[in-house]
């Protein structure tokens, strides 16, 4: 619903807290009037909701640490706001806390922030696989205790020059991997819904393959794709009992698409040498397997906390809003509503 002179002013709903790009945001606010929510819970939002204290909001802009209060952007939810909502702009490249068939049913264009995230993601991704390669986590852990390297030395770690990075989800953040991981020396296959055009291909020097046979050849595997109903445990007892024994495991994306249960037995067998770990499935919990398992490097959801990604990410997203306002179109639909985007 595009705003013009004289028109009736349009208005947005801000979910959660703009951090760095105060001034693009302050932009939005000379299109629009924002609305915040002054509940603290989900039962309290879907009750204000209802009470039409949102009525007339075109556009939402959310964060992932809105979910503390409206809990999941899901078919509840969306009943209790009002019809006017036309667009959600989430924060963030992954989207899972949107339920996007549900939005989709009510004619609500859903976007995320693609590539704002790549380089740091990726960047965090590298060092949990050289971290996890080299077996760190045992080191820094007897040193902070006063051990040095342990009461017995840690066992050896491994160079990643020669070795083969699998990677499952071969976006925009796993091809940043790609063409970072070649720069040690490691050898680049993936496996992806789609597989990528030739030239690109090419440019990071990547073989595509089969999920079984990423499975069975790659010294390390790292997870890069969206959480959804079809990826949700991609890797369990099955997937795992297929890798190399000694494998690497690395995942920056959600928690959910292994089965942490099942990674932990494999962990504890050692078939599963270590992990880098960013991501967890039911954040901010960890398994107690994991947590007792010296040989897992674990992260607290950080593959983006920097200044420099945080504050594009939170551009790309007011940038969603202002098109939303302004024509009526995002500039990041989530691919499962790319026929909408007309």
């Amino acid at each position: 619903m595009p705003s013009s002179k004289g028109a009736s002013r349009s208005k947005v709903l801000l979910l959660g807290d703009i951090e760095h790009a105060q001034s693009s945001w302050e932009a939005i606010g000379e299109i629009a009037t924002v609305l915040t929510p002054k509940s603290t819970s989900r039962v309290d939002f879907i009750q204000e909701a209802s009470s039409g204290a949102f009525d007339g909001c075109v556009a939402a802009y959310r964060t992932f640490d809105s979910f503390e209060v409206t809990g999941k952007i899901d078919a509840e939810l969306l009943q209790a706001l009002p019809d006017s909502l036309r667009f959600i702009c989430h924060n963030g490249a992954g989207y899972d806390q949107v339920d996007v068939q549900a939005c989709t049913a009510r004619n609500i264009r859903v976007s995320n922030t693609p590539t704002a995230v790549d380089d740091a993601t990726a960047d965090m991704g590298i060092f949990l696989l050289l971290g996890a390669l080299r077996n760190i986590a045992v080191g820094m852990a007897s040193l902070r205790v006063g051990e040095w390297r342990g009461k017995a030395l840690p066992a050896l770690g491994h160079d990643p020059q020669g070795k083969i990075l699998g990677i499952l989800g071969m976006g925009g953040i796993g091809r940043n991997m790609a063409r970072k991981a070649l720069a040690f020396g490691m050898k680049i296959r993936y496996h992806n819904r789609t597989r990528l055009a030739p030239d690109v291909e090419k440019g990071i020097d990547a073989e595509y393959v089969g999920f079984d046979t990423l499975l069975a050849e790659s010294d390390v595997i790292s997870l890069n794709l969206p959480l959804n109903p079809k990826t949700r445990h991609i890797i369990s007892r099955n997937e795992l009992s297929k890798m190399k024994a000694g494998v690497v495991i690395v995942n920056t994306a959600r928690g959910a698409v292994i089965d942490e249960a099942a990674l932990v037995e494999a962990l504890d067998s050692g078939h599963v040498s270590s992990a880098g770990l960013d991501v967890y499935e039911n954040e901010p919990e960890i398994h107690p397997g994991l947590l007792a398992n010296p040989r897992v490097l674990l992260v607290p959801h950080m593959g983006t906390f920097t200044v420099e990604t945080e504050t594009k990410m939170e551009e790309w997203a007011i940038s969603n809003v202002r098109m939303a306002v302004e024509s009526g179109r995002l500039r990041s639909i989530v691919p499962e509503q790319k026929s909408m985007d007309m």
